[in-house]
């Protein structure tokens, strides 16, 4: 009902004590309820003056820090999800150019297409098997050359 009084009262002299209202009971309300109800009136308040107060209400950094607001959490997974992006990220890179350098230093030559499909690769597990086999090839192409399956070489 508060989200639907501050939407109606948006163009009112009241609407800033209306928000603050809004805003402490979606504190009190489940994560996922806040925020439709929080998107809602951000959308619903449209161009006025309401809209700026209710952001600035709605950003933990000015009123509410550490306590655990639902826009804080928000934050901070994103915060840490980013950071677990990038860890993983740099993990790929740094594999990728490991085996590149482990070539070229062996002397194979590499060709613009091995060293992009090297560089594009996104799965360590798959940069690990080449980077093993990186240390008896003779060819860069054969990094690639796929594994026979458990009992393949077996007559039936």
């Amino acid at each position: 009902m508060a989200a639907f009084s501050a939407l109606t009262h948006a163009r009112y002299a009241d609407a800033d004590a209306i928000l603050e209202a809004l805003v402490r009971a979606l504190r009190a309300t489940d994560k996922e309820s806040a925020e439709y109800y929080g998107d809602l009136v951000d959308v619903g308040l449209g161009d006025t003056p309401a809209r700026e107060t209710w952001r600035k209400l709605m950003t933990f950094v000015n009123y509410f820090p550490g306590r655990g607001t639902f826009r804080e959490q928000a934050y901070l997974e994103g915060k840490a999800e980013g950071k677990e992006d990038g860890i993983a990220e740099g993990l790929v890179k740094g594999r990728a150019e490991a085996l590149l350098r482990f070539l070229e230093l062996r002397g194979i030559p590499i060709s613009d297409s091995t060293r992009e499909r090297i560089a594009d690769c996104t799965d360590l597990d798959i940069l690990g098997r080449w980077g093993d086999r990186s240390a008896t090839v003779d060819d860069a192409n054969d990094l690639f050359t796929e594994e026979p399956e458990p009992g393949a070489d077996r007559l039936r």
